[in-house]
């Protein structure tokens, strides 16, 4: 089961990745907002491939869906951030600075959530957040 969950995740790493450098190039010909809204209708079309292709039912019961949708929100708001950021500067800093999102998340999961948090887990963060001042200056 971990093997599964690390190689799902080292294919979304790459293909984050890709997706970073193609959303620059895009940002050169088009507005940030329809650069983000055409590849993001295409990943609504590749999530609803990857459902249909699943057996079984699609539940839409219970606060999943409002949580859904205020994510959805949030994260319309951050992509075309992150995609005005590519037009107007660097992708290397504008991708590492966004892809700081985990920071957020983690304060918000010990804040909202009850979660606890290390030492390590404290070292670690410094030193992502360490590694974005040095790219960014």
């Amino acid at each position: 089961m971990v093997r599964t969950a690390v190689l799902f995740a080292l294919v979304g790493m790459v293909s984050w990745g890709a997706w970073a450098l193609f959303a620059d190039f895009s940002t050169r010909t088009l507005a940030p907002e329809v650069s983000m809204a055409v590849s993001y209708a295409v990943g609504v079309g590749v999530a609803l491939a990857y459902i249909a292709a699943q057996s079984g039912s699609v539940s839409l019961a219970g606060s999943g869906v409002a949580f859904a949708v205020v994510g959805g929100l949030f994260s319309g708001v951050g992509s075309i951030s992150y995609y005005a950021a590519l037009q107007r500067g660097n992708t290397a800093v504008a991708t590492t600075v966004t892809a700081l999102y985990f920071v957020v998340a983690a304060v918000m999961g010990v804040v909202f959530l009850g979660e606890s948090v290390d030492v390590r887990d404290v070292a670690g963060i410094g030193l992502a957040v360490g590694a974005v001042v040095l790219l960014a200056t």
